[in-house]
């Protein structure tokens, strides 16, 4: 593959278990690309840098407008924390160089978006919000194909006990938790909150066992809503033991899809299916973060994103992302229609 860029990559919280696993990501398919691996411990972020290799360690300094480092250029900016002081928009935005974060809340957006609007041409600027960064997104839209209209959108996203990712994914849930009791959901074309009993849900997995679950905020949502025109699509949420590992097997981590709507013979259809990855959830992250910062740079050889606002699933390239999740032992596993 042809590399467009010399620039470092910037990976704001690249020691955090996220971060390594999308550095490493990043390396396998590009062994050139130059990462900075920035964090508030610079032994650490040397040690992780070490770990990577053909990356350097940097200190980030949220305060300063160059975030501590100068004149050194950078090519894309990766933010893997809950950035409140937007610190590293703002340095990608002055760079005019794309930037991508994937801790904030679907409540939490309108900062970036006005940061967005007050620049629109300055470069890309990549909502990673979705669950798992663009692997329910991406694999629904690939289910959907099978549909001429669709009008129910069911997700149902099981989190293994034994998932738990690293602080700052915990830290995360404890926000969002608190701040969005609710969870937002279209319904008969409308956006709606569900809460308390109105946001209880059950759904199965993918062996079949029935999981108690509430909903969830998730911006795939309002993505899903947007690309398909369904006026039914919820998100909902459960925490639980996993169906590989019920067998007897590792953690895995699971997104039930379910469609409804009518075929290309206009005849009524429903499909479920499921997202799978063996690694469980950080590394399945890890592949849609790598990718978008991908596609961001050009780094793949074609041309860079343009400047724009963006979720996920626009950036992505999807035939390239359901290739790699197969590479790494996961799958879009098609089940049975309850």
């Amino acid at each position: 593959m042809t590399q467009l860029i010399s620039e470092p990559i910037l990976l704001m919280g690249g020691t955090g278990a996220i971060g390594r696993l999308s550095a490493r990501a990043l390396r396998t398919v590009y062994p050139d690309v130059t990462l900075l691996i920035g964090g508030r411990d610079l032994v650490k972020s040397r040690q992780v840098a070490s770990e990577i290799g053909q990356a350097e360690s940097v200190v980030i300094d949220p305060r300063a407008d160059d975030l501590g480092l100068g004149d050194r250029r950078v090519g894309a900016v990766a933010v893997f924390y809950a950035d409140e002081r937007l610190a590293g928009l703002r340095f990608a935005q002055g760079r005019r160089v794309p930037h991508l974060s994937i801790s904030s809340g679907v409540y939490e957006i309108a900062p970036e978006v006005a940061t967005y609007m007050h620049s629109p041409n300055a470069a890309a600027i990549v909502l990673g919000y979705e669950w798992l960064v663009g692997a329910t997104t991406v694999a629904s839209l690939a289910c959907a194909k099978a549909f001429s209209k669709i009008d129910k959108i069911t997700i149902g996203a099981l989190v293994d006990e034994q998932d738990g990712g690293g602080p700052a994914v915990t830290e995360d849930f404890e926000r969002l938790s608190q701040m969005m009791p609710a969870a937002l959901t279209r319904r008969d074309g409308s956006y709606v909150w569900r809460s308390k009993d109105d946001a209880k849900a059950e759904f199965r997995a993918i062996d079949g066992t029935k999981l108690e679950g509430a909903g969830f905020s998730s911006i795939d949502v309002v993505g899903l809503a947007a690309a398909t025109g369904a006026p039914n699509v919820q998100f909902n949420i459960a925490t639980g033991v996993s169906s590989s590992r019920r067998r007897g097997g590792p953690k895995s981590t699971e997104i039930i899809i379910e469609l409804a709507g009518e075929d290309h013979d206009g005849r009524p259809l429903r499909t479920r299916n499921a997202v799978f990855h063996p690694g469980g959830a950080a590394p399945l992250t890890a592949l849609g973060v790598s990718m978008i910062i991908e596609r961001l740079v050009g780094l793949d050889g074609s041309t860079p994103t343009p400047a724009g606002l963006y979720f996920p699933f626009q950036v992505l390239d999807h035939a390239t992302y359901l290739s790699r999740l197969q590479a790494e032992g996961g799958s879009i596993v098609p089940l049975d229609v309850e």
